[in-house]
């Protein structure tokens, strides 16, 4: 947990130039990623379960928190990667079942969720160092490659390939332009 935090925390640092204590103290984001950490943890923990669900029990208490102060959603059952980046604060809801990759960004206003019927209903699997641009929305059971950019207001129902840009509704590739100077 400590590992996974400490990442994120030299993300902020390098995109910032501020120190840890000042980011610890201001970024609403990193307050979320710290509490889904700690939750998460706990979550994955081989403790008996009556010691886990009690301290799950104040874990949920602390995420309706922080969603309540930020408007930032990280469920402790979620999976998220190292180096996990959240550039503004409010209207970030991700499911409790999303997989996101390691060195990932999101904006404000991203939703990660469940849709479709049937068999293609589900939740989205994200790959690593991917860029969720302000309002985007990334929904059912799809597979968003490696180093792809999903672009503002973009809604993403379909799987993506590795190393290119998505934009529009619905979402489709205009270009080979991987995520790397985003991140």
């Amino acid at each position: 947990m400590l590992k996974a935090f400490r990442t994120d925390l030299i993300k902020y640092k390098r995109y910032s130039g501020k120190s840890a204590m000042r980011l610890l103290l201001t970024q609403q984001g990193l307050w979320a990623i710290l509490v889904y950490r700690i939750n998460n943890s706990i979550f994955n923990t081989k403790l008996p379960n009556l010691f886990k669900n009690i301290l799950l029990f104040f874990g949920l208490v602390s995420q309706k928190w922080i969603e309540i102060l930020t408007g930032i959603s990280l469920p402790y059952s979620a999976t998220i990667g190292s180096q996990f980046y959240i550039g503004h604060f409010g209207g970030i809801i991700i499911n409790s079942k999303a997989v996101i990759g390691k060195n990932c960004n999101i904006s404000q206003g991203v939703t990660i969720g469940v849709s479709g019927r049937g068999l293609k209903r589900g939740i989205p699997v994200i790959g690593n160092n991917v860029y969720i641009g302000a309002n985007a929305v990334i929904a059912g059971e799809i597979q968003i490659g490696d180093n792809v950019v999903v672009a503002a207001n973009s809604l993403v129902v379909n799987s993506v390939p590795d190393n290119c840009t998505v934009v529009g509704v619905p979402a489709a590739v205009v270009s080979q332009n991987n995520s790397e100077a985003y991140l």
